[in-house]
């Protein structure tokens, strides 16, 4: 069977995003090293097949490579770099997680672990790394060889999401899955918070209000969120703006008091001064990176 990079290389043919034809399924290629910048991460599975990545976050640094993935239980705001070459290009697959499978899947397998233990009482962050074992190498190695036939990645593809999603959840440090699959529990809780500020990030916010959406006092609501995301509401509002900003510049070429106005700011010259905080540069000049 041919090596996931030899894969990945092949049907990753534009720089940045490929589209597979399969819904929820990417490939990416990085030709240039990235520097330290940025990023908002979308939910979902991020596998490597050449090259490794730093990202920022939480006050801790998380290193992947061929050999581990990375997994995002939810939307978060980091930072992330990498070494990159035009001969020894980046290559990754990214693929959604479908809470609709993922809940499917856990109540397949909920006889043989105990999901309580691995949810009540514990800490769960927005992102985790994991080893990448023989089993889940060896999906994701079918999942490409699916994806590189049209008639294979419609019929075959939707089930090797699932079984990818599956090893998921009996690898390591999956906790975090199951608590979002799992009702009233912080992680799903702050999820569903989570969706409403994407939803709405150009609109007034009201932290109190979002607490009462997800039935938290907004004392308890403040803490969990920081623990998932590791800012508070309005530290992560304020990155989901700027992160929405930067791409309303760089692809669609709008203004940047447009984009100020678009994302929800009332004041271009506030936004001015963030979005230089924020990414080192003036909104005049952003310019575009890799996104996984």
């Amino acid at each position: 069977m041919p090596e996931i990079a030899e894969l990945m290389s092949k049907l990753a043919i534009n720089e940045g995003k490929t589209e597979t034809g399969l819904p929820g399924v990417g490939l990416y290629r990085t030709s240039g090293s990235i520097h330290r910048t940025p990023l908002l991460y979308q939910q979902g599975l991020i596998i490597l097949g050449q090259g490794a990545k730093l990202v920022h976050f939480g006050g801790r640094v998380y290193q992947y490579d061929q050999d581990h993935y990375l997994a995002l239980s939810v939307p978060i705001a980091a930072e992330c770099e990498a070494v990159a070459t035009p001969e020894k290009p980046l290559l990754s697959l990214v693929v959604d997680i479908d809470l609709g499978v993922l809940n499917q899947l856990i109540g397949q397998i909920e006889d043989r672990i105990d999901y309580r233990s691995l949810t009540q009482g514990c800490t769960h962050q927005g992102l985790f790394l994991a080893k990448a074992d023989a089993a889940f190498r060896n999906t994701v190695q079918r999942l490409l060889l699916a994806l590189s036939c049209p008639l294979e990645a419609q019929v075959l593809g939707p089930g090797l999401v699932r079984e990818l999603l599956f090893r998921v959840l009996c690898g390591e440090n999956a906790a975090a899955l199951h608590a979002l699959a799992t009702k009233n529990t912080n992680m799903s809780r702050i999820e569903k918070a989570l969706k409403q500020i994407h939803g709405n990030f150009s609109e007034p916010f009201n932290v109190d209000q979002l607490a009462g959406f997800v039935n938290m006092s907004p004392s308890t609501f403040h803490r969990a969120f920081k623990d998932v995301t590791a800012f508070s509401p309005i530290q992560y509002l304020k990155r989901v703006r700027l992160n929405k900003a930067r791409s309303l510049l760089r692809e669609d070429g709008v203004r940047a008091s447009e984009a100020a106005r678009m994302v929800g700011y009332e004041s271009v010259s506030q936004f001015s001064r963030e979005f230089r905080r924020y990414f080192g540069i003036s909104p005049s000049h952003a310019g575009g990176v890799s996104g996984e």
